[in-house]
């Protein structure tokens, strides 16, 4: 390469702009005073693949020179001639021509503030300055581009504009933030796009996608999408209203978990757009009465198998159903219908995928290099290090976002239990323990903490649901108790016992009745959702309906008494779809649900079984407004192993409903229990009614107490029990 241009030294630094490995180009590139000159501007351009270049100075073409054997093109002239954002025009060796205003004409565009923030983990906007953001500066219109890398030698910005090579658009570094920045003019909405880092110390140079990026190519491509502005015109300013002053702990909540890969697709198999979805799922979630939709991961993943729980798209909603105004269309939609919408979110682990966030700039950036701390053996993914500020406001950033930007109603947080133990699911000398010696991982508490802390100070009435799994204290205790902060928990200890008690024969179920008792020695320690959601229902555990013993008509039975007795035990719901109507296969993410037994009656009375069973505890104050207290729930009767029957208050002051539940197919008749208030007692519910499929036996017409002392009460009902079935009453006014 010739060191001598008419006489002058190659330009400083020239040489890593040529070998793409520059970290500031703009100390090369752009425009510069000559030295020793008052007026004299010089201005380089690298244009790799160019034949020829020019400036286009008040409207005419200006040649500028090449350094012999580079893309480098040099012109120099008078400072005043030049304006603050010149037009390039060069011709490539295909003899296209362009027109660019030069990118490196600009001065940086990412505030001081906003670094320092980032900096300090507490930039709560974070994605209104990373990631690809079309805007206008200095009147004129491109891209901005931003991303976070502090030990990659060079980043540039790649994509079908540049026939993705990264000599052509390095960024700048803004000194010793990390982030990385470049403003593009001419680019726009739709553009695809990723960022070329080279390593520092290899020189090995990878294709990421950005990870703030809010929208992205349909898999198995992953490049990101800039994205145009939301042009959706938001219509649920009452149900955003309504939520603000949302008295959750005291409504009824019950939720219906999907996947929206497999809850229904089109004629061919195809995937529904976010659009055809939301009116379907209306159609369909309105009868049946649940108050929310939960759906499983729906940020941007590469792989459908990991049913969106490896993801790679913190901002994006995956493109699989659409755009992200699809996708506000479909939340807006469920709000004009008085449905709420959660989010299953997972900031517990990422994929390995080269183009995604593990070693993003040749480091373990996002994770943790030691493989004790930064590794999940059994899911093969990475572990974020949550002793890192920018990394916290990753996360805490896309959190507030999903709320803000698309008004979900919460975020289910998956996984909570492996971001809480350092110890989760190792072997012992494959941890590192904490600096007081324990196993708590202090770092992901923290977080916890802040990310409950933020999402309910800046989103009144919205919801933070942990799947967490163990016995850890104060979940959904407030931070300032020492808490985490939660809004609610599954009740997995509950779920786990009521589903091995219901899978047995009745005739065995008698030596196991703790199992349905156990559960309310904690019952009010959380605030607990009960959820049967989609881990019960995959990997050979069986769907629901085949969990339950016995001949067809028995399984149907066990499933209506399981449900009641979800439905009227303290805590929110949780049924994942198709449970609903007692899908026989296994859930399958690749197909969609087996729509075609709601045509017999079977499967259609347990669906009309869900549906008044949601009516009822809507309606009935004592099935909701106490879930997370203890004065809410009264036990009537739980010894009565020997005839596997249980039965108890739901109380709400001085109203409550009258549960009794029978877990053999024995029907009992004149089965005394006794009650607070004498009077005239209503069946509200019956389980094995005809209209479900079931046998009609039970008390179709009110029941009169008796002075007759029972159960430590001074009056008792005789009521008849109908086989594998609940039933629930009321005190008639």
């Amino acid at each position: 390469m010739s060191k001598k241009q008419q006489g002058k030294t190659l330009p400083s630094g020239f040489e890593r702009i040529l070998e793409a490995r520059h970290h500031d180009p703009f100390e090369v590139l752009g425009y510069h005073p000559v030295s020793g000159s008052k007026d004299q501007t010089v201005v380089r351009a690298f244009l790799p693949g160019a034949r020829d270049a020019a400036l286009q100075l008040s409207g005419a073409a200006t040649p500028m020179t090449r350094y012999p054997d580079t893309d480098l093109f040099e012109w120099q002239g008078k400072a005043k001639d030049l304006p603050p954002h010149y037009t390039l025009a060069w011709t490539d060796r295909h003899n296209c021509t362009h027109l660019d205003v030069d990118p490196y004409s600009f001065a940086p565009q990412v505030g001081e503030l906003d670094l320092y923030l980032f900096g300090e983990g507490r930039h709560w906007n974070l994605y209104d300055v990373m990631g690809a953001h079309p805007k206008s500066v200095d009147g004129v219109d491109g891209v901005l581009f931003a991303t976070w890398a502090p030990a990659a030698e060079r980043v540039s910005v790649v994509g079908d504009f540049n026939g993705w090579d990264g000599h052509a658009h390095p960024m700048r570094v803004r000194g010793s933030s990390g982030v990385w920045e470049l403003f593009i003019p001419g680019l726009g909405p739709d553009t695809l796009y990723k960022f070329s880092v080279r390593n520092r110390d290899t020189g090995y140079v990878v294709m990421k996608s950005d990870p703030f990026g809010r929208a992205f190519e349909m898999r198995p491509s992953t490049s990101s999408r800039v994205p145009a502005d939301g042009t959706h015109q938001w219509q649920d300013d009452h149900w955003m209203s309504e939520r603000q002053g949302w008295d959750w702990q005291h409504a009824p909540m019950s939720v219906y978990e999907l996947h929206l890969g497999s809850w229904r697709r089109g004629p061919a198999g195809e995937f529904l757009n976010y659009r055809e979805l939301a009116h379907q799922l209306v159609d369909y979630i309105q009868p049946l009465g649940f108050t929310h939709i939960e759906v499983m991961p729906i940020t941007e993943h590469p792989l459908d198998d990991s049913w969106g729980y490896q993801t790679t798209g913190y901002f994006a909603p995956t493109s699989r159903f659409g755009s992200p105004d699809d996708f506000r269309y479909f939340v807006d939609y469920l709000h004009r219908h008085s449905i709420g919408i959660i989010l299953d979110w997972v900031p517990a682990h990422f994929p390995k995928d080269e183009h995604g966030l593990a070693r993003f700039d040749g480091t373990a950036l996002y994770e943790h290099e030691d493989p004790r701390k930064g590794e999940h053996r059994d899911w093969g993914t990475l572990i974020y290090n949550f002793s890192r500020n920018e990394v916290c406001n990753f996360l805490l950033a896309s959190a507030l976002y999903w709320l803000d930007e698309f008004h979900l109603d919460g975020l289910r947080v998956d996984a909570v239990a492996s971001m809480l133990y350092l110890d989760y699911s190792r072997e012992a000398g494959d941890w590192e323990p904490n600096r007081h010696g324990g196993n708590e991982n202090l770092e992901a508490i923290d977080f916890l903490r802040q990310l409950n802390e933020l999402c309910h100070g800046h989103h009144p009435g919205a919801l933070v649901i942990a799947e967490e799994s163990t016995a850890w204290p104060q979940v959904t205790r407030p931070t300032w108790v020492g808490g985490l902060g939660f809004s609610m928990k599954w009740n997995m200890g509950w779920m786990h016992d009521t589903l091995n008690y219901m899978s047995m024969d009745p005739v065995h179920r008698h030596f196991h009745h703790d199992q349905l008792t156990f559960g309310l020695i904690y019952a009010f320690t959380e605030n607990f959702q009960l959820p049967f959601s989609h881990d019960e229902v995959v990997h050979g555990k069986g769907s629901m309906i085949n969990k339950m013993p016995g001949d067809d008509w028995q399984k149907f039975a066990n499933l209506r008494l399981l449900y009641t007795y979800q439905f009227t035990y303290p805590g929110t719901k949780l049924l994942f779809m198709g449970c609903e109507f007692g899908q026989w296969k296994e859930w399958a993410h690749k197909e969609s649900l087996d729509w075609s037994l709601l045509e017999l009656s079977s499967h259609d009375g347990l669906r009309t079984a869900v549906a008044d069973l949601n009516r009822l505890y809507r309606e009935e104050p004592s099935l909701h407004r106490r879930s997370f207290d203890h004065g809410g729930f009264e036990w009537v009767d739980c010894h009565d192993s020997t005839q596997s029957v249980i039965s108890y208050l739901r109380r709400d002051g001085d109203t409550f409903n009258l549960v009794i539940l029978n877990f053999t197919p024995v029907p009992r008749e004149n089965y005394r229990i006794g009650i607070p208030v004498a009077g005239k007692y209503q069946e509200v519910f019956n389980s094995d009614s005809t209209y479900y499929g079931g046998s009609n036996l039970g008390n179709g017409i009110p029941v009169d107490s008796e002075p007759v002392p029972w159960m430590a009460r001074e009056h008792s009902l005789v009521v008849t029990l109908p086989p594998l079935a609940g039933i629930v009453l009321k005190l008639m006014s």
